[in-house]
């Protein structure tokens, strides 16, 4: 039903927008969400941070007095209909700028929105997307209209391990612990894969052969079986929550217990509560300050949560909040861009490449200081590692360190 409704509003709006014909009075912006598909379990709370976000700006002056005018459509993280809706959003939308979604659909897109000029804010933070102008040997190809906010795959793994192996010398064990990456054999749970590996040698530990697990939440008792064998003494997982809930009570089944360690998507509030006592003690990435911190910014960011829960009750997830930093980074651009004669997806690329340090206005310490330029597009190498507990009914977050990651130039788009 939802998913109609909203492929339903994506017809009208791409008539009523192409009507129009975007007058100067308005911004067409493109939004590829996963509400229904394997990945909507962290899909829907990102989507809607997304979305709040875009309507708030308009409501607060949009661009200096221009509208954003957003189609919000379901692919249902199937990179053939991303690719389908982004070719008719350019003969219909002609979108400035997008906000998308995965890995593998992101990086499909990237050689059509370098040639078409449109900026892309992907939910995908695959350190593929780092490299504008090739330079790198490990680049799989130029993306200059790629941005994305926070710490890249890659660089969040490699700050896992630099705390791993920080975390075995501080308890006092000797010999090279092992390492171990666990995920669905696609390019999102593989985009960190070969550049973690690399880093958890140089750091000194054995990297062990990876194990395969589903990105669609099933039982694990075999692949945990497989993890028990190994050794392993630190396995890396790289799915997304729903996956990691299900893999996380087979292990504690059948008394698989490394230290687990995982992505930016792949734990949060309402993973801790499902998972019960069989997650404590994870240690995962957080990109944004959690919804209720004692920050600035919050002010700002309830506001905008009111826009789809009105009462103002609602505890958003860590992934909401980054939905809204990645929308209010794109509506800086845009308004950089307006200032250097024009919102076109060149001005915007610009825009997004003179940030320093920058944090959205109305939302300091909530978002992450972040810094793009033109050769450049890894935004921040800063990884903020939390761990979790669970007591009955009730959770605690809490930051066990911030790791700067070398902003090392072999690495750039790897």
């Amino acid at each position: 039903m939802r998913k109609s409704l909203i492929l339903g509003s994506l017809l009208l709006a791409s008539v009523a927008l192409a009507g129009s014909a975007f007058a100067g009075d308005t911004i067409p912006v493109g939004h590829l969400a996963d509400f229904t598909g394997p990945t909507a379990g962290v899909g829907v709370p990102y989507g809607n941070g997304v979305d709040d976000a875009l309507k708030y700006i308009n409501d607060h002056g949009g661009i200096n007095g221009k509208k954003i005018e957003f189609v919000t459509v379901d692919y249902s993280y199937k990179a053939p209909q991303a690719i389908a809706t982004y070719k008719k959003w350019m003969s219909s939308l002609k979108p400035v700028a997008i906000q998308g979604w995965g890995t593998a659909d992101t990086e499909a897109l990237v050689k059509f929105i370098a040639k078409d000029k449109v900026p892309y804010v992907s939910a995908s933070y695959s350190g593929h997307l780092t490299d504008p102008t090739g330079k790198s040997p490990r680049t799989k190809a130029p993306a200059p209209y790629n941005f994305f906010y926070g710490p890249s795959y890659s660089d969040a793994c490699r700050g896992l391990v630099q705390w791993a192996s920080e975390d075995w010398k501080a308890k006092g064990k000797s010999g090279k612990p092992k390492f171990i990456h666990m995920g669905d054999n696609h390019p999102y749970p593989n985009a960190p894969k070969e550049a973690c590996a690399a880093y958890a040698k140089e750091l000194g530990f054995e990297v062990l052969p990876p194990i395969v697990y589903s990105l669609k939440p099933a039982d694990a008792k075999a692949q945990c079986l497989s993890l028990k064998e190994s050794g392993a003494d630190y396995a890396y997982l790289a799915n997304t929550s729903g996956s990691n809930i299900s893999l996380l009570k087979s292990c504690t089944t059948v008394g698989a217990k490394p230290q687990f360690m995982t992505n930016i998507w792949g734990w949060d509030e309402n993973s801790i509560a499902a998972t019960g006592d069989a997650g404590d003690g994870i240690v995962w990435v957080v990109g944004a300050a959690a919804y209720g911190d004692d920050v600035p910014g919050m002010k700002t960011l309830k506001a905008i949560s009111k826009y789809s829960d009105p009462s103002g009750t609602k505890h958003r997830r860590l992934h909401y909040v980054r939905g809204v930093c990645a929308t209010f980074f794109m509506k800086e651009a845009m308004l950089k861009a307006d200032a250097m004669g024009g919102i076109t997806g060149e001005n915007i690329k610009k825009g997004f490449e003179s940030m320093k340090d920058f944090v959205p206005a109305g939302l300091e310490g909530v978002c992450l200081p972040s810094t793009w330029t033109s050769v450049d597009h890894r935004g921040t190498t800063l990884v903020n590692i939390y761990t979790s507990k669970y007591n009955g009914g009730d959770f605690k977050m809490t930051r066990l360190k911030t790791v700067e990651v070398p902003r090392r130039d072999e690495w750039l788009g790897w």
